[in-house]
């Protein structure tokens, strides 16, 4: 590509169609705002907001458009970016043959920044046109302790929400605002739809919003228990965060300057719980490859054990070796292997059935996908904020294992790696960024280990009541002795041998 880029706007649209990339073939001043969303990052315009793209170019959902919400200071620059691009954006679909696929996406009709006019937030989620609330604000973004089930009302952003008077900013703050006030006025309540990585992440929700509402509004909160209705999800596409290089690409390749483009792997799932979930109705959904089914927890359990735990499994022994990328390290037997054994050995045995899924061929799958290099997503974003992550999605695996009397030996040698890691360098000596809300409890836990060899497993925040367990106690000091003499690869393959 030779020309300059075309910046993406509104009035750039039939130029940018012209050279070949497909744009929207909606009238995008037609749209009307049906979906308000917190947390638009890459995940969700990799997902959500592609399947009402695709809707919408088939002249449906119009009036399911997405208003985006942010509510962090670094959200600010998704405002600015969506805000130069009238809410446009680029996602660009990479298939493990290196072919790839670019698309302008258009459901994003607006983006509200929540500390520059919170009553903006309130009002659009008052609206009566707005009929489903959804969410992808990590998993530790709904302040709910793994370890008790309880939502932590004493962190800070939450307890100034809770003051009497107080003008919301957090998600919790401004979602019960906009219920209250239409159940002041008689407004049926909107859904409440999550998409974050959680084990029933639909009563997750419903935990800390009803306990965020009681302690502000003991009458609000039991008309939200009564009344709003939050589905469960399972949502997957792999999806790395964009960088200077990504930018350039679309730049160069597909002759569009995208402040903010989206690479993804071609792969996207969904899976939607529907049991009259959505009593002011929803997109039709299941017209765009959603799967509505009636119970989404085979399907999320699949998904968290299997893909998301494998990523933890990776990503540890991976940095301490020295890797960078996913693809690097599953491109190779020895971690292929360890997944696999992992899946096959210790996630698999505490699955559900999944209906229609065929779980031998879904493990294969997934080492093909970790293993492609077009997506070059990194051990690192892997390994954010695990002591959300590790507890979701590895440590029920163990607590389910050591009920049944099975092996748990793969799992206490990734929570192995997870503390050699939190030492902070690699095994050839350079510096690690470990980026975890919890990193300082979490490395000095790992440094008592010498005086304390239960310090960190004994982390009841993280681990609950695990370090009570003596199987658990000695796999993980088994492997953690492993990693120790014989490095992270040294251990997996001491493993698979024994």
């Amino acid at each position: 590509m030779t020309a300059s880029p075309l910046p993406l706007t509104s009035a750039k649209l039939a130029a940018i169609a012209a050279s070949g990339v497909p744009v929207p073939a909606y009238d995008r001043a037609r749209l009307r705002v049906g979906i308000v969303h917190f947390g638009v990052g890459n995940f969700h315009r990799a997902h959500q907001a592609i399947v009402l793209d695709r809707l919408m170019n088939a002249g449906k959902a119009l009036d399911w458009a997405i208003c985006g919400v942010g509510v962090l200071p670094s959200d600010a620059r998704m405002r600015d970016v969506l805000a130069a691009q009238d809410g446009l954006y680029t996602l660009v679909l990479k298939y493990p043959d290196s072919r790839e696929e670019a698309r302008v996406i258009g459901s994003i009709a607006e983006y509200l920044f929540a500390p520059d006019d919170p009553e903006a937030v309130i009002a659009r989620l008052a609206d009566p046109a707005v009929r489903v609330v959804s969410l992808t604000v990590t998993e530790g973004g709904y302040a709910v302790n793994d370890a008790t089930g309880e939502f932590d009302a004493t962190l800070p952003a939450i307890a100034a929400d809770l003051e009497p008077g107080a003008v919301p900013s957090t998600v919790f703050g401004l979602v019960t605002a906009g219920l209250a006030r239409r159940r002041a006025v008689g407004i049926p309540p909107f859904t409440i739809m999550s998409c974050d990585n959680m084990q029933g992440n639909g009563h997750v929700a419903r935990t800390a919003f009803t306990a965020f509402a009681r302690r502000k509004d003991p009458d609000l909160g039991d008309w939200i228990a009564e009344h709003v209705a939050f589905p469960n999800a399972m949502v997957d596409r792999i999806t790395p965060a964009t960088t200077d290089a990504d930018r350039a690409e679309v730049a160069e390749r597909f002759g569009i300057a995208d402040a903010w483009p989206v690479l993804s792997e071609s792969f996207v799932q969904w899976v939607l719980e529907d049991r009259n979930h959505f009593p002011l109705g929803r997109p039709p959904y299941e017209e765009a490859g959603v799967q509505i089914v009636e119970d989404v927890e085979p399907y999320e359990l699949m998904k968290l054990r299997l893909l998301n735990a494998s990523h933890q499994a990776m990503a540890y022994p991976g940095i301490l070796a020295g890797y960078t990328y996913v693809h690097e390290v599953c491109d190779q037997s020895r971690y292929a292997d360890f997944l696999m054994d992992y899946m096959t050995q210790e996630a698999t045995p505490t699955l559900l059935p999944v209906p229609g899924i065929d779980l031998d061929a879904y493990r294969r799958e997934l080492i093909v996908r970790f293993a492609s290099p077009a997506v070059r997503d990194t051990l690192l974003r892997l390994a954010f904020d695990a002591s959300e992550r590790i507890p979701k999605f590895l440590l029920p695996v163990v607590r389910d294992r050591l009920a049944a009397g099975g092996d748990i030996s793969h799992s206490a040698l990734v929570i192995a790696c997870w503390a050699a890691y939190l030492e902070g360098r690699t095994e050839a000596g350079d510096s690690i960024a470990i980026a975890d809300q919890r990193r300082d409890l979490l490395q000095e836990a790992v440094r008592r280990e010498a005086d304390d060899p239960l310090a960190f497993i004994g982390l009841r925040e993280v681990f609950g009541d695990l370090a009570e367990d003596g199987r658990f106690v000695a796999a993980y000091q088994a492997a953690r002795a492993s990693v120790r003499e014989q490095g992270a690869e040294g251990a997996m393959a001491a493993l698979r041998e024994s």
